[in-house]
């Protein structure tokens, strides 16, 4: 289930055939989802890309995580491996298994991009049950079809808003007029206050307290403490500066669901444009195009969109899950979810009739 499968639409602008990160060409997603026993909820999720190098850009609303790889992006402005997405104790293995799925000569290097966030309450997260098997599996299923949501992946055991969260994407296509270019995001969400919660402008989260559906039991985090990743790709020819930019917007789109990066928050995200490509060739110059910066205003707004229906995607998706000595996390239930909205935009709707 996904948030327009509910009536819920988010923005203006048009989703890409899947409506996910995959609907930009060459893209590629694969997981691996690890629900064994009482204890283990967590898992993988890779990203592949076309080729590589691509040009890329980093950006940290709040830096309480960890992307590795992120210096040289930010010195380079490339992207040179696959990029993939786990728990907070696990980045040390599946770091190791990316450049070991990818050998280098001798006289060669590699730095992977492997981000996290913590999936404690649910999961086991100290007995480093991720193992480099489990990366070698999420790289052999990745296709560029369908993205499986909510609990799986890297996103298993997340909890968002105080909700069952998880992994979550979105795209939009840019009219011809705009250039036509795509933009995909995929989130996994592990963030965020429930009061905070907001849909379309509509405050689902202060609308179903914990009276309705409970927050996750036993809280061994205060309230708020989390993060989010975001990845975003678009097929536009950008620069790393651009990519730079494009990943600053995913911040927007957080905070439009009511995220505000908080202290104890690590909300990282990364933006590769696949436009240019060969920037590996063995020649001294490499042709390049590049989007005037006067026209990438519509690729902001496509960033915004897809991330805001990406985590909302991530809440519809997840199911209640119940891990670690006996928490559980409850997952926003769809009926209840399509009350509050269709009261909220009722009121809405009122309010701006009667002003």
């Amino acid at each position: 289930m996904r948030a327009r499968d509910l009536g819920i639409v988010i923005g203006s602008m048009t989703p890409g055939p899947r409506n996910a990160i995959t609907d930009v060409e060459g893209v590629r997603v694969g997981m691996t989802t690890l629900i064994e026993g009482d204890d283990v909820r967590t898992g993988v999720t890779v990203i592949l890309l076309p080729e590589v190098p691509l040009f890329a850009g980093f950006h940290s609303l709040n830096g309480n995580g960890e992307m590795t790889g992120s210096h040289w992006i930010r010195e380079s402005g490339m992207l040179t491996t696959p990029i993939a997405i786990t728990n907070t104790h696990s980045v040390g293995v599946v770091h190791d298994a990316l450049i070991a799925a990818h050998p280098t000569e001798p006289d060669e290097w590699s730095l992977p991009v492997v981000a996290e966030t913590w999936d404690g309450l649910l999961n086991d997260i100290n007995g480093f049950h991720v193992k480099p098997e489990h990366v070698f599996a999420a790289l052999e299923s990745a296709t560029d079809g369908a993205v499986p949501e909510g609990n799986v992946g890297g996103g298993t055991g997340m909890t968002c808003h105080e909700f069952k969260g998880g992994t979550g994407t979105a795209s939009r296509v840019l009219p011809e007029a705009d250039g036509g270019y795509t933009v995909g995001v995929l989130v996994q969400a592990n963030h965020g206050w429930r009061h905070r919660l907001s849909i379309e402008g509509v405050p689902v989260g202060r609308e179903i307290p914990p009276e309705r559906i409970p927050v996750p039991r036993p809280a061994r985090r205060p309230p708020g403490a989390g993060s989010i990743i975001g990845i975003v790709a678009t097929d536009a020819p950008l620069l790393p500066g651009q990519c730079d930019r494009l990943a600053q917007r995913v911040g927007l789109g957080v905070a439009r669901t009511g995220g505000t990066g908080e202290n104890s928050s690590g909300d990282i995200f990364l933006a590769f444009a696949t436009g240019n490509r060969g920037l590996a060739g063995a020649g001294r110059l490499a042709a390049l195009e590049m989007l005037r910066n006067e026209h990438i205003t519509a690729l902001f707004f496509a960033v915004i969109e897809a991330t805001e229906e990406a985590i909302v995607n991530a809440l519809v998706a997840a199911e209640t899950m119940t891990g670690r000595g006996g928490a559980t996390a409850y997952r926003l239930e769809p009926e209840l979810l399509v009350e509050v909205m269709r009261r909220g935009r009722a009121s809405t709707s009122n309010e701006a009739f009667s002003a």
